[in-house]
């Protein structure tokens, strides 16, 4: 039997976790729960039963919880699944509990701010585990090595380092991992990243991206799509800006400019789409339903399915939307997921509006959002 097991704290390779180290190569069962042992070679960490092939000593570190190895950049094994499995010491298991809190309630409310929700705050966190603040703090510490705020703040670097190799561009990336501001995040980035945001999120897959620019009733109209769906629709005054606007969007991709003079009569899908986009701004195709290529969260994607679902002429609150899709207390992450929207007008987040009718934000001008909506409001008129 192990001394003690709840309190097998991180090995560093000593001698200290002997009777860990019997229990790994006996794949005892019964220390199951006790604690967990990664493989720096593999990157994995395991319950002691596991089957999997048994490592060398000096390739083993040894965990209180799997929440603490995977702070540590260790990926659970998909043969024993450690998560699963309860951990013996009742308050090594309430710190695992709080570890899985945080993450369901980030993985809830993406855009959420940890730095300004009083959900994980100590003293929300301890009271439904029955343990004071002052309790709960020392027990994560002494299992993880950092504070529960420590941890909520490395889940969401977890969540942009993500979001980035998938190739989203920085500021979506920085909203849907919850850091408030681009300055939070950057000065965060040399020591969690390596570099900057942007240069991080370049090493994911590029796509191939057609683009056009001409005029429209709302200004300089650029549009971009790939073969699948349109990518960006972006209003301005000037081409560069929105070439400049595109490449801060798609840093990793491809970009592939439309030939000179060909605009709306461009070849292709790109071409019948811009065609389509300029009839909808003139008032002469009301109804509009193109099909987008965008990188996007699932949070992001039913915010914007909701979007398209408001009848050409009409309005919705933020708050209404969060409530259409479930989240009624999720009304800033709406306001985010509208904000960041790279598809403008073919999903149309200049139809949400404030509580109180203001028209709050808008990523192309609110006069531009002023003018679409009395356009929209007089076509829809008898």
């Amino acid at each position: 039997m192990l001394r003690n097991p709840g309190r097998a704290r991180q090995g560093t390779g000593r001698h200290d976790g002997g009777s860990r180290w019997q229990a790994v190569q006996a794949r005892d069962r019964s220390a199951d729960g006790a604690f967990v042992y990664a493989v720096r070679s593999t990157g994995i960490y395991c319950r002691p039963s596991c089957p999997s092939r048994k490592p060398r000593r000096e390739q083993v570190v040894f965990f209180p919880l799997p929440e603490a190895a995977e702070q540590k950049g260790f990926r659970e094994c998909r043969r024993c699944h450690p998560r699963a499995f309860p951990m013996r010491d009742a308050r090594i298991e309430t710190v695992a509990r709080i570890c899985r809190e945080i993450e369901a309630r980030i993985l809830a409310d993406p855009g959420m701010d940890v730095r300004s929700d009083a959900q994980l705050t100590l003293a929300a966190l301890s009271t439904p585990v029955g343990m004071s603040p002052h309790q709960l703090d020392r027990a994560f510490r002494s299992a993880m090595g950092i504070t529960p705020r420590q941890y909520a703040d490395a889940q969401r670097m977890r969540r942009l380092k993500s979001r980035l190799k998938r190739g989203d561009n920085v500021t979506t990336a920085l909203y849907e991992a919850g850091f408030g501001s681009s300055s939070r995040l950057y000065e965060r980035a040399p020591s969690h990243l390596g570099m900057t945001p942007a240069a991080y999120g370049r090493g994911g897959t590029g796509m191939k991206i057609h683009y056009a620019i001409v005029g429209s009733p709302l200004g300089r109209l650029l549009v971009g799509a790939t073969n699948r769906g349109i990518s960006a629709l972006y209003l301005g005054e000037s081409d560069g800006a929105l070439r400049a606007a595109l490449r801060k969007e798609y840093p990793g991709a491809g970009l592939i400019p439309d030939a000179p003079g060909q605009g709306a009569k461009g070849r292709g899908k790109l071409g019948e789409w811009v065609g389509h986009i300029l009839a909808h701004l003139r008032g002469q195709e009301p109804h509009l339903d193109l099909p987008t290529d965008v990188q996007a969260t699932a949070f992001q994607r039913r915010v914007w399915e909701e979007l398209r679902k408001i009848p050409h002429g009409a309005t919705k609150t933020y708050t209404e939307v969060a409530r259409a899709i479930g989240r009624p207390a999720a009304v800033r992450a709406v306001a985010r997921a509208c904000a960041t929207n790279p598809v403008s007008v073919v999903v149309p987040c200049h139809r949400v509006v404030r509580q109180d009718g203001n028209l709050a934000g808008y990523r192309w001008g609110i006069q531009r959002k002023r003018e679409l909506l009395e356009r929209e409001g007089k076509a829809a008129r008898p």
